[in-house]
């Protein structure tokens, strides 16, 4: 049955990810940025209150995947903590000025890894040419690529999905974004494996009291009284959606 992977921005989604029967946590913070590497202690919390496997987010910054040398520094020993914490993987990915995979850093994030099922993420949607990249990515060993087919949704990008997931020959193409519930049919039926989904839903601050004009974002009209978290019954819905195309094809 395909895999449904589920993109938490803290470790209370995560555990209703697992309630909800998600396979694997993608946890991340910084949603705004597009997820960044989640602190010290959110990971201590995922690993003492989730089960299913979590694999982290190691990304310093948000914008390009194209790192200075005291960025990587940060991102190894991101890595090295990530590993002594037990996790069973971890995503990541690094790009050159040319928007080709990072030969040098990815070799050594392999190797700090030792072991570790590496998810190169949708760097790889920003890259020159993806079909020398999931060459590349397979002589590298990483487990899985996460990439909506180099478009701004999987949806839109289903061709290039299709291509790549029939090429491929070592790594696992995960489609990811804006794979929801209503379009969910259509990767199942292209026969791909993994799916990474966030299944949120829009739920509003506790905070009784808000204080008008004052705003900690530098963008003054975003809402910081919501936030987006996992959606149980999405997640629910999901999977049963892959559980009977399972029973179809069967």
């Amino acid at each position: 049955m395909t895999t449904l992977e589920i993109c938490c921005y803290g470790v209370d989604c995560a555990v209703t990810a697992q309630q909800a029967g998600a396979d694997r946590v993608e946890l991340c913070a910084a949603p705004r940025e597009g997820g960044l590497t989640p602190s010290a202690g959110m990971l201590n919390a995922a690993r003492q209150d989730v089960s299913i496997p979590v694999h982290p987010i190691v990304r310093p910054r948000g914008g390009d995947f194209c790192y200075t040398a005291c960025e990587f520094e940060a991102m190894k020993s991101d890595v090295a903590l990530i590993r002594e914490l037990g996790f069973p993987g971890l995503v990541i990915g690094m790009l050159d000025e040319d928007a080709h995979i990072h030969h040098g850093q990815m070799r050594q994030i392999m190797a700090l890894c030792d072991g570790l099922a590496v998810t190169f993420h949708r760097a790889f949607d920003l890259c020159h040419s993806p079909k020398r990249a999931l060459e590349e990515l397979t002589d590298l060993g990483v487990a899985r690529i996460l990439t909506s087919g180099q478009q701004q949704s999987a949806e839109n990008g289903i061709a290039l999905l299709r291509e790549l997931n029939e090429a491929s020959t070592g790594p696992i193409i995960m489609a990811g974004a804006g794979v929801r519930l209503s379009n969910l049919q259509k990767f199942l039926d292209m026969g791909i494996d993994e799916v990474h989904s966030s299944a949120s839903r829009l739920v509003a601050s506790p905070m009784r009291y808000r204080k008008a004009g004052v705003s900690m974002c530098s963008e003054a009209e975003t809402d910081e009284f919501s936030r987006y978290c996992v959606d149980g019954d999405v997640v629910e819905a999901m999977k049963s959606v892959m559980q009977m195309s399972t029973v179809r094809v069967a």
